[in-house]
């Protein structure tokens, strides 16, 4: 039997990662949904759309800048283990947001950094808000570091230019995707998106991390076991 394409994997794996990430409500979200209310659908998806490019860029640099670095061994069992407490971390983070708060920041180093960029870049357009927003961010970087690692570590996106490609399109039709339904939502009326729907949304994307956090810790196991780490 001819082995199964990697491609097909690499794509599913970008879009499921790519919409899960976008749910938790941060700054993208938020001004999203206050741009797509106030202006318009258009207005909303240009701030995704300028959002999901800069996201695609720390993307791609985690797949490429990394991969060499993640086929040491040591390297690789300690961003496993790694990988586990940052799934399980995050995921309760999100289940436990009571209020729609950024939790993909970094803290007030974050903070300053967002406003030292809007100081220089001084976003006019509303793609260039989209951008300039996740460039602050570099819990989006970190995510996507550990997102990397864990992909490349159990086979779901080769360690292949064309798997890397595939992984990355797949994130570009999640993010988007997401974006797009909030813009459009939002500007449809924004009670379809209030404050309860929106902080179910972020729980339930905790859920998943933490799905995947076990899941996580079941192959870490499983390899202890086995005398493979």
């Amino acid at each position: 039997m001819p082995e199964q394409s990697p491609i097909p994997l690499a794509l599913l794996t970008g879009f499921v990662a790519g919409l899960l990430l976008s749910m938790p409500v941060g700054p993208v979200n938020l001004t999203i949904l206050n741009e797509a209310t106030r202006r318009g659908f258009l207005r909303g998806m240009l701030v995704g759309l300028g959002a999901s490019t800069m996201e695609l860029i720390y993307c791609a640099v985690s797949f490429t800048g990394f991969s060499q670095f993640f086929g040491i061994r040591f390297i690789k069992a300690s961003m496993e283990v790694f990988t586990f407490v940052f799934f399980l971390f995050l995921g309760a983070k999100f289940l436990r947001a009571k209020t729609l708060a950024a939790p993909m920041t970094l803290g007030a180093a974050a903070k300053r950094i967002q406003a030292r960029l809007d100081e220089k870049l001084h976003p006019h357009t509303a793609f260039m808000t989209g951008f300039a927003r996740v460039l602050g961010n570099l819990g989006v970087l970190l995510f996507w570091i550990v997102l990397a690692a864990n992909f490349l570590s159990h086979d779901w996106v080769a360690d292949a230019l064309p798997a890397k490609a595939a992984c990355v399109a797949g994130v570009a039709l999640g993010t988007n995707t997401w974006f797009c339904g909030l813009s459009f939502g939002a500007s449809r009326g924004h009670g379809r998106f209030s404050e309860p729907t929106l902080l179910r949304l972020e729980r339930f994307s905790g859920l998943c991390l933490l799905a995947l956090g076990l899941g996580q810790g079941i192959h870490i196991a499983w390899q202890l076991a086995n005398h493979k780490m």
